[in-house]
C-alpha cells in the first residue's frame, strides 16, 4: 500500500514537522526550477511502515485506555485481539505486560505477519460479519478491535460477537475514525453501541474524543478549521454486564 499524506496548506520552504519532511511542490513532479525532471514511482512501504508515516496511534491508546481499567496483573489476562492485522496491538499489550494473547483476522497473509511477530499464542482465520468468532461465550477478560471499524471493513452487525465471547464483567475496546468520509458509519456503529447497553448487555466506561489520530491521505479527510492534516477518532471502552 502506498501512503500519500495531507500535510495542511503549503509551505514557502521545506520544513520538519516530525519525522516528515515538508518540500515546496515546484520540488515534485518534475517542476523544479533546473527544468523538467522525470516524476519518481511512489515508493512502495510495508503496512509498518505505512503507520509510522501515518503517525497511527489508535493501537497505543487503545491498550492504554485498557490497562487502566482492566483488574488483576496483565499476565494473568487472556486478551482477543479481533482484526489483528500484522500485530500492532499484540505489541502494545506485550510491552504492558499482558502475555496471553489471541488473535483473529479475515487476511490469510495478515495473520502470517502476525504469527512472524511472534507474540499470539494463538491466531485463527475469521471473516467478522460473515461467520462468528471460533471461540466460545463468556471466553476472554477483555477484547479488543483496533483500526477495523469503518465503512468497508468490519460491518456493525458483528459487534455483539465482540460481546458474545467476553467474559461477564470482561471489557470490550473498540476505535474509529472520525474522519468526514467515516461519519455516516460512526453514527450506525454508536447506535449499535447504545442499543446493547439500553439493552443492559454492557456498560459504557470511555468515550474519549483524541484529535490526533492519524494523518489524513486526503485534503477533504481533514475537518473545517483543523490546520495540522490530522484525522480525529474516538475509543470506546464497555464492560459487559454480569448475570443477575
Amino acid at each position: 500500500m502506498t501512503v500519500s499524506l495531507y500535510q495542511g496548506p503549503p509551505q514557502p520552504e521545506t520544513a520538519t514537522r516530525g519525522c516528515l519532511e515538508i518540500v515546496p511542490l515546484k520540488y515534485h513532479c518534475g517542476l523544479s526550477t533546473e527544468g523538467p525532471q522525470p516524476a519518481k514511482e511512489p515508493e512502495k512501504l510495508s503496512p509498518r511502515e505505512d503507520v509510522a508515516a501515518l503517525q497511527y496511534r489508535a493501537p497505543r491508546l487503545a491498550v492504554d485506555c485498557l490497562t487502566q481499567a482492566l483488574p488483576g496483573p496483565p499476565h494473568a489476562a487472556l486478551i482477543l485481539d479481533v482484526a489483528c492485522g500484522t500485530g500492532l496491538v499484540a505489541a502494545e499489550l506485550q510491552a504492558r505486560g499482558f502475555l496471553q494473547l489471541h488473535g483473529v483476522d479475515g487476511s490469510p497473509e495478515m495473520l502470517k505477519q502476525a504469527q512472524a511477530c511472534g507474540l499470539y499464542q494463538h491466531l485463527s482465520l475469521c471473516t467478522l460479519g460473515q461467520e462468528p468468532l471460533p471461540s466460545p461465550e463468556g471466553t476472554f477478560d477483555a477484547v479488543l478491535i483496533v483500526g477495523a471499524l469503518s465503512d468497508g471493513q468490519v460491518p456493525c452487525s458483528a459487534i455483539p460477537e465482540l460481546l458474545r465471547v467476553a467474559k461477564p464483567g470482561g471489557l470490550v475496546c473498540l476505535t474509529t475514525r472520525a474522519n468526514p468520509s467515516n461519519l455516516q458509519y460512526k453514527e450506525a456503529l454508536e447506535a449499535t453501541l447504545d442499543k446493547l447497553e439500553q439493552a443492559g448487555a454492557w456498560k459504557r466506561l470511555v468515550a474519549q474524543t483524541v484529535d490526533h489520530w492519524e494523518l489524513a491521505t486526503s485534503p477533504l479527510e481533514v475537518a473545517p478549521g483543523a490546520k495540522d492534516g490530522f484525522i480525529s477518532g474516538i475509543i470506546y471502552l464497555y464492560q459487559k454486564q454480569r448475570s443477575p
